[in-house]
């Protein structure tokens, strides 16, 4: 649901979008095509994905359909010749490019030794290498333009050394994108050309989100983005430039007054996911509600979870999980405990798991039994720091629906 009103000011602007065909991407090109703007579509998606739908062909219909011109290429951002091949034939179709909105990404969210070089250099080469080169080639056009913009989808460049030692190779290669905005907002200031950031400040309910937890009821949906990217790109380039800016913070600016309408379920908004790099609150006060409800990780609660646990797995969960977890459990109750939800029939209690972990999870006892009783999603624990994760973090964040065949109670 899209909250910020369409002003026309985009109505003939051509914008060149990577990775368009799906998710925020998309949202932004379906935003501005209601304006009438000309949307390049470059990505890479020519055929339907088995698990995630939309094709370059599919969102042309839909930019189409809301009174836009759409310009579907194919396009890999670390291929040169294929930028370019799209940059002639958006010439040959709209004249020129105003606005270049960098959004294509990879992502791993690997520790160094997880982490292979093969998907090292994929998220390095299209964060950080296909948008400086898309911004290179695309400068040409951006700088004939009169309204000439270009937008990452890239995070403030926090420099808490958490954020990097949970995902350095992701972090660099994302945070490669926003000193491409430090450094061209500067350079290219003399040209006009408006160069920023946006980023989310909580989760986004993309396929990328949903694949990764199974869940995006603590999502937001892609238009906050989509709205905040609008408002940005309506703004004169000569004076807005060198912005790390924020959804929520934008789309306010824009005179949304309550987001509840974002939030793909209205009653988590005080629960929403915080986006990675963001510095969110500690669990303080969540500390303090809990010990007015009594200490939920007291009186030795964590052997009776992992009993309750142990009489819940089923071979089916089993063969749907296919990973070993071990939990570090700190304060009153330390200790190491398992679950072995890879190999038959399935195990769970004291001690290291005798296969060896995919996913070694760190944590205090008394959030452990909140995580357990659904009180707090291991996602959101991760992103505030109060869930240490090593190993295969994909499947650590499987533990979101794991939870829910579960169904403990605590």
């Amino acid at each position: 649901m899209s909250l910020v009103a369409n002003t026309g000011k985009l109505a003939g602007r051509t914008l060149f979008i990577t990775g368009a065909s799906r998710g925020i991407g998309k949202a932004i090109a379906l935003k501005a095509a209601k304006d009438g703007a000309n949307v390049v579509i470059a990505a890479k998606t020519a055929e339907p994905h088995p698990k995630l739908p939309g094709t370059i062909y599919t969102a042309a219909e839909e930019i189409e359909a809301l009174g836009g011109k759409a310009l579907p290429c194919i396009v890999d951002v670390r291929d040169e010749a294929q930028i370019q091949k799209a940059i002639d034939e958006a010439v040959k179709k709209f004249n020129g490019i105003d606005i270049l909105i960098n959004n294509a990404s990879a992502i791993s969210l690997t520790g160094t030794a997880q982490t292979d070089m093969k998907r090292y250099d994929l998220m390095h080469n299209i964060n950080t290498r296909g948008t400086f080169l898309a911004s290179k080639l695309c400068l040409p056009l951006l700088k004939e333009s009169n309204h000439a913009h270009i937008l990452n989808l890239s995070p403030p460049l926090n420099m808490n050394p958490y954020w990097f030692s949970i995902h350095v190779a992701y972090t660099m290669a994302k945070y490669g994108m926003s000193m491409c905005v430090l450094g061209m907002s500067e350079e290219f200031r003399p040209l006009n050309i408006g160069v920023n950031a946006l980023w989310p400040r909580t989760g986004i309910a993309t396929a990328a989100i949903e694949m990764l937890t199974g869940d995006v009821s603590t999502s937001r949906k892609p238009d906050i983005v989509s709205d905040a990217a609008y408002f940005m790109l309506c703004k004169d380039p000569k004076t807005y430039t060198g912005n790390f800016a924020i959804d929520e913070d934008i789309v306010r600016e824009a005179g949304v007054k309550d987001l509840t309408p974002y939030a793909c379920d209205p009653s988590n908004i005080e629960n929403l996911l915080p986006d990675f790099f963001l510095d969110v609150p500690t669990l303080a006060q969540q500390d303090v509600n809990q010990k007015s409800k009594g200490d939920s990780g007291a009186g030795g609660q964590i052997p009776a979870l992992f009993e309750t646990i142990g009489k819940s797995i089923t071979p089916e969960l089993v063969k749907k999980t296919q990973a070993v977890y071990q939990f570090n459990v700190k304060g009153k109750e330390a200790g190491v405990w398992h679950i072995d939800l890879k190999n038959e029939p399935g195990a769970c209690g004291s001690g290291e798991p005798s296969s060896g972990a995919d996913a070694t999870l760190t944590m205090d006892g008394k959030h452990f039994a909140e995580m357990f009783s659904g009180k707090l999603k291991p996602t959101t624990a991760f992103m505030m720091g109060k869930l240490k994760i090593s190993g295969d973090l994909p499947k650590a964040m499987k533990l979101e629906k794991l939870m829910k065949s579960l169904k403990t109670k605590m």
